[in-house]
């Protein structure tokens, strides 16, 4: 009996290994990071680019789709509904979907749909709408399970552009940032009754601390009707061997404990004018974690945490290079993507709009730009452009999956010593905006514009 079971046991580990790398449950896929351990990939695009296995008109939005245990799951609006749809990932057919009503209207003219991506677990599918509904749905079924209407519940102002930090997992604890005046920009909720378990950050952290990176530096102060919520999902790591949960907020950086929410420490980052955001999800290195946004000069920074996870030392950031009197390089200004960490280098686009967009290969540790290829296009040409703009990435197989906010598809080699690209495939059906980065699963990348859902085969 016992090599049976060894056996036994082993096939199921591997298979078990070979699920995980197939599902992409969440926000950038399954290590939260935009990579994936799939191999045997496209090297090169086709002539006429992938292969599409399917393609369908979806409602408007910006939720990129995730994928888990045979369920493609679509956050989208038609109509005056927020809809929650699971399909089948090989053909699309529905399997079951969930509907709710939405008043949502974006004040600069951008859709109505929700931003957020829908998270997935193995019971349930947690979903954070446009207008701060937050709704846990078996997943199996469609079904609710419990609701929270964090706007109402929360005191929160109204945001720039809706809600658009998707909720995180950790443990027991679904982690949201609801924005909700005065402490409450970061709630953790218990994922199976949506019961509050804490609330923190907001004027407790900011209130008489220095906006760092403003003329003199004045003290923050705190006025009641700040917007507290930015439109980066919040990073848990381990830094010091402990589990730290990393939230770039609409006034900076906090460092928390996911379980308490007890915050270690924070740093101011954000542009002076008002109507700016970040939106960048932080990332972390060994007990390293670095922040970067758009507006109106911000750049980025990376920090060194003490080894009490109190306190920091900053090793590099776009302020620390103004003081010195050099030519000011944001080194990245990235506007809402989340860069790719790969070897010591960061893999982003750079540039706040259209203008002045940057692919861009920089080496973590120093700030070095390693190589900047210019992506500038005019959004309002009537010409489809030949360039990616802003675009996102995601990273499998020794290659960077690029889909620019045209809708222009690339591949690259993750090369820190130059950009060297592998294919590229204008997709007819898609157009600006598509800024929801793709998603890969099972040999099959699935991408978003504003209104239309495409799925490749990207099996070598």
């Amino acid at each position: 009996m016992r090599p049976v079971t060894t056996f036994t046991f082993v096939v199921a580990a591997l298979g078990l290994a070979q699920g995980v790398a197939a599902d992409w449950p969440q926000l950038l896929g399954p290590r939260a990071n935009g990579t994936s351990s799939e191999t045997e990939l496209l090297s090169a695009w086709p002539s006429g680019g992938p292969k599409v296995l399917w393609k369908k008109p979806i409602g408007t939005g910006y939720s990129a789709p995730s994928t888990r245990d045979g369920r493609l799951v679509l956050f989208h609006r038609v109509g005056n509904e927020e809809i929650i749809e699971a399909l089948d990932p090989k053909t699309a057919k529905p399997v079951w979907r969930h509907a709710y009503p939405t008043r949502y209207r974006d004040p600069f003219g951008y859709n109505n749909g929700p931003r957020c991506t829908p998270l997935l677990t193995e019971k349930h599918c947690f979903t954070f709408g446009a207008e701060g509904v937050l709704l846990c749905l078996d997943i199996k079924t469609g079904k609710p399970v419990w609701q929270r209407k964090t706007a109402e519940e929360f005191r929160v102002p109204e945001a720039f552009f809706g809600v658009g930090a998707s909720p995180v997992l950790e443990g027991d604890l679904l982690i949201v940032m609801v924005g909700g005046q005065p402490n409450s920009t970061v709630v953790a909720f218990d994922k199976d009754t949506g019961k509050t378990v804490w609330q923190s950050a907001g004027h407790n952290t900011w209130h008489g601390k220095p906006a760092i990176g403003w003329p003199g530096e004045p003290l923050v102060r705190w006025r009641g009707d700040e917007k507290l919520a930015s439109y980066a999902t919040p990073t848990l790591a381990k830094v010091h061997g402990r589990r730290t949960l990393f939230c770039l907020t609409r006034q900076g950086l906090v460092s928390m404990d996911p379980k308490t929410g007890n915050v270690n420490f924070s740093r101011w980052f954000r542009a002076r004018v008002n109507e700016s955001v970040n939106a960048a999800n932080p990332i972390v290195l060994g007990n390293r974690v670095f922040c970067s946004a758009a507006y109106y000069g911000v750049g980025s920074f990376l920090l060194d945490i003490a080894e009490d996870g109190k306190s920091f030392t900053e090793v590099w950031s776009t302020n620390k290079r103004r003081k010195a009197n050099r030519r000011l390089d944001p080194v990245l200004g990235i506007h809402w993507t989340t860069p790719i960490l790969h070897d010591g280098h960061l893999y982003a686009f750079s540039g706040r709009d259209e203008p002045d967009a940057q692919f861009r290969c920089v080496e973590l540790a120093s700030g070095t730009v390693k190589w900047s290829r210019d992506e500038r296009w005019q959004k309002r040409s009537s010409k489809q452009p030949n360039v990616y703009g802003r675009g996102s990435a995601i990273m499998a197989d020794g290659k960077l999956f690029v889909l620019g906010e045209g809708g222009l598809l690339g591949l690259f080699k993750v090369n820190a010593a130059e950009p060297v690209e592998l294919g590229r495939h204008q997709v007819p059906e898609l157009h600006y905006p598509c800024w929801a980065a793709p998603i890969l699963a099972d040999k099959r990348m699935v991408i978003r514009s504003e209104d239309y859902l495409i799925c490749f085969d990207v099996a070598k």
